[in-house]
């Protein structure tokens, strides 16, 4: 009997490697060190799946156009367009460095893959995004443009699609040990502007709430959005991590387990079986 895949979701927050005060800035920096550090992983340990987000580029385009409320009007149609190639753009930025590094790294767009109804992912295909992982690359997907069953076109989340690829990945037998969230901040921070360094499910509710907007220009909600998908994960029982990914080496050390920075977000403990 084979030893069933286990992989871990990393997203690269659209914060972290980009200026969302400013339209299509790239942290090219940034990214480049983060393409090092992938590269000096040991895959044959973890099959990851890398996400990003649109920053200033996607977000930006969609913004402009209405697109992330759909799509009402045939002015809305180039808007669809110019989001999806704005963020493509961003992506072909990433996948340049991590190739630049040495990282066999496969790019997946969630336009070409998934289909949403009402803002939410529908229906995705998911094959090919097991053969790469199957072949050793590393698959990397964003977020996108995509077409809805209701909306005709909708903006899918970085976090949208980790969470479909997560319910996807378990119904074929594959582990989804942990995902990972790095962005520009040490975490979740509480009232006093401390780290949360553990966050249990039910405790998720009250943070929330004292959770401000995202900062720049972001169409799906920033870290609110990530706190929520981390608790529809912990449902799933998937741990998530969020983290500073402005701290080199930081990945690494969450992935080796040797990491104290930074909000895990916990999974809800089994509940014990009655007796007697």
């Amino acid at each position: 009997m084979s030893v069933p895949m286990e992989v871990v979701l990393v997203k690269l927050g659209g914060s972290l490697i980009t200026d969302k005060r400013r339209p299509e800035t790239a942290r090219t920096d940034v990214i480049e060190r983060l393409a090092r550090e992938l590269e000096e992983l040991d895959q044959n340990e973890v099959h990851l799946v890398l996400g990003h987000g649109s920053g200033s580029f996607g977000h930006v385009a969609a913004a402009r156009h209405g697109i992330h409320e759909g799509v009402e009007t045939p002015e809305q149609l180039l808007g669809v367009t110019e989001t999806q190639d704005r963020a493509a753009t961003l992506n072909r930025l990433v996948i340049g460095a991590l190739r630049r590094n040495g990282v066999a790294a496969f790019s997946l767009a969630p336009s070409s893959f998934l289909v949403s109804a009402g803002g939410t992912p529908a229906e995705l295909w998911i094959e090919s995004l097991l053969e790469t992982l199957q072949l050793g690359m590393l698959p990397v997907v964003y977020g996108d443009v995509v077409m809805d069953r209701e909306l005709g076109a909708s903006i899918s989340s970085t976090e949208a699609v980790f969470l479909a690829l997560a319910e996807s990945l378990q119904a074929r037998g594959v582990i989804v040990r942990r995902s990972i969230w790095l962005g520009e901040t040490d975490g979740i921070y509480d009232s006093r502007g401390d780290t949360i360094e553990e966050l249990q499910p039910e405790a998720i509710g009250e943070v929330l709430d004292q959770i401000e907007g995202a900062s720049g220009t972001d169409v799906t909600g920033g870290m609110r959005h990530r706190l929520e998908t981390a608790a529809s994960l912990a449902e799933l029982g998937v741990e998530s991590w969020i983290a500073n990914g402005l701290e080199p080496g930081l990945l690494a050390q969450i992935l080796k387990g040797r990491c104290d920075k930074g909000t895990k977000v916990l999974v809800a403990a089994p509940k014990a079986l009655p007796t007697g």
